[in-house]
C-alpha cells in the first residue's frame, strides 16, 4: 500500500469515527456549547451572525458575566486571600475572566468579517477607509443604506476624525455599491449590536480583572498591568505555581505555535509570550523589545514569589522592581557619549643637540666659500666683458672685473 492510499484510509476511519461520535450526540447526549436561549432560524437569502457566532448565546459566557457582576459589587477582604491564593473563591472566576477575553477577541474577529463581506454589497471602498475593526462596525451600524449621514452626522464624527469623515463622504458620492434589502439591512444591524456588546462585555471584564489583581497579586500588576498579570497566571495554572518557574520559563508563557503551510513564517515572532506583548515592553523601539522582555520576566518572578508569600501588600517592592526596570531601559536609550577632539601629544625626545667644536669651525673654513669666491662668481646682465671673444677661452672673474697684469705674479 502506498502512502497516498494509507492516508485516505486514515481520513475515512476518521469520518466515520465522527459520524458515530454525532449520532450518538443525538441520541441524548449533551454537545461542547449549552445554549441559554434558542437562536431564531436565518433568514431566507442568506445566513445569520448567529449561526457563525455562538459565544453571546453560550450558557459559560451567561454565567461567567452573572458570577462577575456578584463579585464587582463586593469589596474584596483581606481574609480571604491570607491562605493559598488558588483557595480563593474569587479566584476561579477571575481566570475564567481573564480566558473569556481571549474569546471575545476570537469572535470580534468572526463577527467583523461577516459584516464586511455582507456591507462591501452597499460600500465597498468602507473597509481600506476605516481599518479598525471596532469603529468600522460603528460607523456601519451608522450609516446603514444612507451613506449621506456620514456628513453631519455627530455620532459619526464621535467615531472617525474629520479627515477620515471628509475621504468617507467623498468615496460614498462615487461608489459603485448597490442598496441593501430590510432583510440585508437587518442582518447587519443584528451582527453590529452583537460586535458592540460584546466589547462592552470585554471592557466590562476587563474593570473587574483589574480592580481584582491588586489584592491578588498587587506587585506583579504593578510590573505588568493588571490584565498581563492575570493572562500569565492563568497559563501558569496559578499564583503559587507560576512563582516556582524560572524566568526563562515565564518568558514563553502564552507563546504561539503556529505552522503556516504555505505562507510565510517571517510575520510569526518566535519565543515571544505575554510578557513580550505588554505595554511595558511594547513602549521600547523593536530592536530592545527581546533584552527587555528578559529582564521584565526576571523581576516577575521576583515579583511572583513576593505576592505568594502575601508580603509587601501594599506593592513597595513591585514598585522598586518596576523603577528599576525603568532606570535600566533609559540607561539603554542613552545616545553614546560625544567623542572630543584631543590634540596630539607633545614628543618624547626632546631637540638633538647641534655639532659643533674646533674640529667643525676649521671644516668651515676651509670648505666654506670666500668673499672673493663669491664676487667672482656673480655676473652682471647687459653688460659686455672683455673675454666676450674667448680670448681668455670663457673664463670670467664677475664683479672683480678683468685681471690685472700688474697683480698677476709671474
Amino acid at each position: 500500500m502506498s502512502l497516498a492510499d494509507e492516508l485516505l484510509a486514515d481520513l475515512e476511519e476518521a469520518a466515520g469515527e465522527e459520524e458515530e461520535e454525532e449520532a450518538e450526540g443525538s441520541e441524548g447526549g449533551e454537545g461542547p456549547i449549552e445554549e441559554v436561549r434558542e437562536e431564531p432560524e436565518a433568514p431566507e437569502g442568506g445566513e445569520s451572525v448567529r449561526s457563525i457566532a455562538k459565544l453571546w448565546g453560550s450558557r459559560g459566557f451567561a454565567e461567567i458575566m452573572q458570577k462577575i457582576e456578584e463579585y464587582i459589587g463586593k469589596q474584596p477582604r483581606a481574609a480571604e486571600v491570607l491562605g493559598p491564593v488558588e483557595a480563593a473563591p474569587e479566584y476561579r472566576v477571575i481566570v475564567d475572566a481573564n480566558n473569556l477575553t481571549v474569546e471575545i477577541e476570537n469572535e470580534l474577529n468572526i463577527i467583523h468579517k461577516f459584516i464586511r463581506d455582507k456591507y462591501s454589497k452597499r460600500f465597498p471602498e468602507l473597509e481600506s477607509l476605516v481599518p479598525n475593526a471596532l469603529d468600522y462596525i460603528r460607523t456601519v451600524k451608522e450609516l446603514g443604506n444612507s451613506l449621506d449621514k456620514c456628513k453631519n452626522n455627530e455620532n459619526v464624527q464621535q467615531i472617525l476624525t474629520n479627515a477620515t469623515i471628509m475621504v468617507v463622504s467623498v468615496t460614498a458620492s462615487t461608489t459603485q455599491g448597490q442598496q441593501l434589502s430590510e432583510e440585508e439591512l437587518g442582518r447587519i444591524e443584528d451582527a453590529c449590536d452583537m460586535a458592540l456588546a460584546l466589547s462592552g462585555a470585554k471592557l466590562r471584564i476587563y474593570e473587574y480583572v483589574e480592580s481584582r489583581m491588586s489584592f491578588i497579586a498587587p506587585n506583579l500588576s504593578l510590573i505588568l498591568g493588571a490584565s498581563t498579570a492575570a493572562k500569565i497566571m492563568g497559563v501558569a495554572g496559578g499564583l503559587t505555581p507560576l512563582s516556582k518557574l524560572p524566568a526563562c520559563n515565564i518568558l514563553l508563557l502564552g507563546a504561539q505555535r503556529r505552522t503556516l503551510s504555505g505562507f510565510s513564517s517571517t510575520s510569526v515572532l518566535p519565543h515571544t509570550g505575554f510578557i513580550y506583548h505588554s505595554d511595558i515592553v511594547q513602549s521600547l523601539p523593536p530592536d530592545l523589545r527581546r533584552k527587555a522582555a528578559r529582564l521584565v520576566a526576571a523581576k516577575c518572578t521576583l515579583a511572583a514569589r513576593v505576592d505568594s508569600f502575601h508580603e509587601s501588600q501594599d506593592g513597595k517592592v513591585g514598585y522598586e522592581l518596576k523603577e528599576e526596570i525603568e532606570r535600566k531601559f533609559d540607561k539603554w536609550q542613552e545616545p553614546p557619549p560625544v567623542k572630543q577632539v584631543k590634540p596630539l601629544p607633545a614628543p618624547l625626545d626632546g631637540q638633538r643637540k647641534k655639532r659643533g667644536g674646533r674640529r667643525y669651525r676649521k671644516m668651515k673654513e676651509r670648505l666654506g666659500l670666500t668673499e672673493i669666491r663669491k664676487q667672482a662668481n656673480r655676473m652682471s646682465f647687459g653688460e659686455i666683458e672683455e673675454d666676450a671673444y674667448q680670448e681668455d677661452l670663457g673664463f670670467s672673474l664677475g664683479h672683480l672685473g678683468p685681471p690685472n697684469p700688474i697683480l698677476i705674479p709671474f
